[in-house]
């Protein structure tokens, strides 16, 4: 009978194992799934990142490209001032000759 006790007795001790490690398997399931989760967000907000990245050194582009297009019309009409303040000076000059 003691022996048949001890047996039982050892069924009890190895379904609580049992039920301790199914419980930490359980946790361990768990806490992978929100490992993934977490992620996954993580690698999702890097995309958004990368892309709002991507978008500004456009932008950049864009205003290099126009701030080039600004400076070159500046030059162009300052070439253009200097060419009309010559014309009207010697308009001037031909005026005053002839008064």
């Amino acid at each position: 009978m003691a022996a048949i006790q001890r047996i039982g007795t050892t069924i009890d001790s190895v379904e609580e194992i049992s039920a301790t490690i199914a419980a930490a398997v359980e946790q361990q399931s768990s806490a992978t799934q929100e490992i993934a989760g977490n992620v996954e967000q993580a690698s999702s907000g890097t995309r958004e990142v990368t892309e709002k990245i991507q978008q500004v050194t456009h932008g950049a582009q864009e205003t290099g490209s126009a701030a080039t297009q600004v400076t070159n019309a500046a030059s162009e009409l300052s070439e253009q001032a200097n060419l009309m303040d010559t014309s009207v000076r010697s308009f001037l000059e031909k005026v005053r000759e002839i008064i």
